[in-house]
């Protein structure tokens, strides 16, 4: 499944604007023969707009989840983004995923929430794995830091999940998240990740880009550099097989070894 990873911050507090910049870019995509475009972590509104997080919250079925399942529809792919979504009297720092047909596939909440700012505006979600099936593929969701938690990947690992989706805003220095965790993830968990980043200077914060999709054999299928970006690369399904095959990783476990991980 040919997936596109739009590395970009749109413009930060006006989700009119990066509607437009999402539905060209899923022009771009679908034209190049993706079945799936992926946003960064918050992208539907911008990351660090400060009290404008709560003030363009919305419902996970809200008016622009509408606007994005009709790009979805326009242009013939699936689409996963970003957004802060209003529950309530809560905000979570949520993704959502689209199908091709406008339909909502699957909805995911940050579960483990980074820094003070993050923990200021956001309440954190329960639900560790959250998946849809996509493409021949199970694809999971999960956004940023949760990555950064191999006991996050693995349980999706053990779950099924084929493809992991993961919008980003990761920011300077810990570029070496993208450059280096994220290949180890795809290989110990025998399976394709695709993390897809913010760029440029957000208040207090500089996002490092280089959205990567790696495959179960460690190596990065597309990485993008420090600036807005449109990359591509397949996730096969015939490939991942093969590689779960031969690395043993999920076979040569001891779960009873593991009992004070928790």
């Amino acid at each position: 499944m040919r997936t596109a990873l739009l590395q970009s911050s749109g413009r930060p507090g006006s989700v009119a604007e990066n509607l437009k910049v999402l539905d060209a870019a899923a022009g771009r995509a679908a034209a190049a023969g993706a079945a799936l475009l992926a946003a960064p972590e918050m992208f539907l509104t911008g990351y660090a707009i400060g009290d404008g997080i709560g003030r363009l919250a919305e419902p996970a079925d809200g008016d622009s989840a509408d606007a994005i399942a009709g790009i979805a529809a326009r242009h013939g792919l699936a689409i996963a983004y970003g957004y802060p979504e209003r529950d309530g009297g809560a905000v979570f720092n949520s993704a959502q995923l689209i199908s091709a047909a406008g339909d909502r596939l699957a909805h995911y909440r940050k579960t483990h929430l980074f820094g003070r700012f993050e923990r200021d505006h956001f309440t954190p979600g329960g639900q560790p794995v959250v998946q849809a099936e996509l493409g021949g593929l199970t694809v999971g969701l999960m956004i940023c830091y949760d990555v950064e938690f191999p006991e996050n990947v693995r349980a999706h690992a053990l779950a099924g999940t084929d493809l992991l989706l993961v919008p980003t805003a990761q920011m300077h220095p810990f570029q070496f998240v993208a450059e280096s965790m994220i290949p180890v993830r795809a290989f110990e968990n025998q399976m394709y990740v695709a993390y897809v980043n913010r760029v440029g200077r957000e208040g207090e914060f500089d996002f490092v880009g280089l959205s990567t999709l790696a495959g179960p054999d460690g190596i990065a299928r597309t990485r993008a550099g420090r600036g807005e970006d449109l990359v591509l690369a397949d996730a096969d399904p015939a490939f991942l097989a093969a590689s779960r095959e031969a690395n043993p990783y999920l076979r040569d476990r001891r779960p009873g070894l593991y009992g004070s991980l928790v």
